[in-house]
């Protein structure tokens, strides 16, 4: 489905506005947060579905400091909001002045003005404006008196609580990317540029396609059982290690090295992603590059009888 992502609130067009608008954060498009989606179509399945995030992440704005977080990037989310159906995206910039207003002026400012909203869905523990001063309760008063529908929606939850991207991040972090699929609906992915190497893993017969980890979460750092999402849409299963590479002295940023089974190709450049399937073994140092390259083959032909592949 084609979705129009749309970068700042000022001046949308006509084909922007009068929709059904579901709010949130909606970090990694999670299967609670695709059921307000859900529910903002089908209570107005007339009109077009839109969703409203901010970018960056408010806790990006507040606290730049913290260590990467995200589960989406915007291109990420965008694509997963339009595989649930929304025709448009609404990536508010979240600056000082957004993080200054309060509740009821972006009501009035943002969502009645600029998107022209007619319905609205979020869950129920939605907040927002000025220092969190709106919920659900004020975003009811306020929608009754503009005439506009309102679905909260209850948490979508499992036999270990409520899915939350809080939940998902643990998972990932500590080393379950099957139990943070469970809570996504899907393989969680990392997207990113393959950069040059220092081709150390061609020359012990295992080239891999390097990405680094940039702003996404940094999960458990070891070996997995992935499939890349190459740039023309194939599917390639292979075995990948996240990590600062300790053996070979150290790198000074997490990166993803993958080796992809039975493909040969150039992807320097290109953007792929690395969904990461299952988690094989914790990060490790060896004792020279023997060690290294048998442990490599190894953690291959354990990812392919995790893959079948």
């Amino acid at each position: 489905m084609t979705c129009q992502v749309w970068t700042g609130w000022h001046g949308l067009p006509a084909a922007a506005r009068g929709g059904t608008v579901a709010l949130g954060n909606l970090d990694g498009v999670h299967r609670g947060h695709r059921a307000v989606l859900a529910a903002a179509h089908s209570a107005r399945p007339d009109l077009p579905l839109a969703a409203l995030t901010f970018e960056p992440h408010p806790r990006e704005h507040f606290r730049p400091q913290d260590p990467p977080f995200r589960l989406t990037l915007l291109p990420a989310k965008a694509a997963a909001l339009a595989a649930a159906g929304c025709a448009h995206v609404h990536a508010v910039p979240f600056d000082a002045a957004l993080a200054g207003m309060e509740a009821e002026a972006f009501c009035d400012t943002v969502l009645h003005e600029a998107l022209g909203a007619r319905h609205l869905a979020c869950g129920a523990d939605f907040a927002f404006g000025h220092r969190r001063g709106g919920d659900v309760a004020f975003l009811a008063r306020w929608a009754e008196r503009r005439g506009i529908g309102l679905t909260v929606v209850p948490p979508v939850s499992d036999a270990a609580g409520p899915i939350s991207s809080t939940r998902i991040r643990r998972a990932l972090q500590d080393g379950y990317p099957d139990r943070a699929a469970a809570l996504l609906g899907r393989d969680w992915e990392v997207r990113g540029e393959v950069f040059h190497g220092d081709r150390l893993g061609r020359e012990l017969g295992w080239p891999t396609a390097n990405v680094w980890l940039g702003r996404h979460l940094e999960p458990a750092r070891g070996v997995y059982a992935v499939v890349a999402v190459l740039a023309d849409g194939s599917l390639v299963p292979g075995v990948a290690n996240v990590g600062r590479r300790p053996t070979l002295g150290g790198d000074p940023e997490t990166r993803l090295e993958t080796h992809l089974f039975d493909w040969f190709g150039d992807l320097y450049g290109q953007e792929i992603g690395i969904r990461l399937h299952r988690f094989l073994r914790e990060d490790a140092t060896f004792d020279g590059l023997d060690a290294l390259k048998a442990a490599i083959a190894s953690d291959a032909a354990r990812a392919r009888a995790v893959l079948g592949a």
